[in-house]
């Protein structure tokens, strides 16, 4: 567990909270429009060129789409898991990690993000392993693709309510989100309204309850 602290404390550090944005619901209408369009500069395969070279000039626009519209593609799988999961947790359980434990993590975490690439905790450790290795160029690419995901979710609410709901196309976003926004879980997750997730928070100077989650995307997969 030591490991994995020490892995959020690094993340929370590499992120501006002072994003400048309006909060906006995402219209999954015309996001799916845009993204499916080839003649549009928001199709989705130019988007993600842009991701993968981490691109900082992304607008919040293209960020929202980028991330939003990943769940109009067909490889689209929210509850898919990948067995390299259960490695990768062994590593993060030790105490302090090897040279080859962090080149393990970059391989582990890779496969992971093959099935769903916007894991902000994949990133958080991809972070940690190439800072580990003194790959500091590569650690500062993920930081930005990190923050791409991170804009988009943020973008869209601010969590307290039903009407100011984060939106999310991925469960482990809600956990990841809450850890990054420093709370901690409180240890009930409830589906509101079949459409919303809500999960408690213990006790925190903020002295908010719980965070409301969207999570029509992640429903609308189990649909045939």
């Amino acid at each position: 567990m030591k490991l994995i602290y020490s892995l959020l404390i690094v993340f929370i550090a590499q992120f501006s909270f002072a994003q400048d944005f309006q909060l906006e619901k995402p219209d999954f209408d015309l996001i799916e429009k845009n993204v499916k369009d080839k003649n549009s500069p928001l199709h989705f395969d130019k988007l993600y060129a842009k991701y993968i070279a981490a691109d900082s000039t992304m607008t919040i626009q293209e960020r929202r789409h980028l991330y939003f519209g990943y769940s109009f593609q067909d490889e689209y799988a929210p509850y898919e898991r990948s067995d390299a999961q259960q490695e990768l947790n062994e590593i993060l359980q030790k105490g302090e990690v090897s040279p080859e434990d962090c080149e393990n993590i970059l391989v582990l975490s890779a496969k992971i993000l093959k099935i769903y690439p916007f894991s902000v905790r994949m990133k958080e450790y991809r972070i940690y392993a190439y800072k580990e290795l003194q790959r500091f160029d590569e650690a500062e690419k993920e930081t930005i693709q990190a923050n791409m995901i991170l804009d988009a979710i943020l973008s869209t609410g601010e969590g307290t309510s039903i009407e100011s709901s984060f939106y999310v196309i991925n469960v482990m976003n809600e956990y990841e989100l809450l850890n990054i926004l420093g709370f901690e879980f409180g240890g009930k997750q409830e589906l509101v309204e079949g459409l919303y997730d809500y999960l408690t928070l213990k006790e925190n100077s903020y002295n908010i309850d719980g965070l409301y989650f969207e999570v029509s995307r992640c429903l609308n997969s189990l649909k045939f």
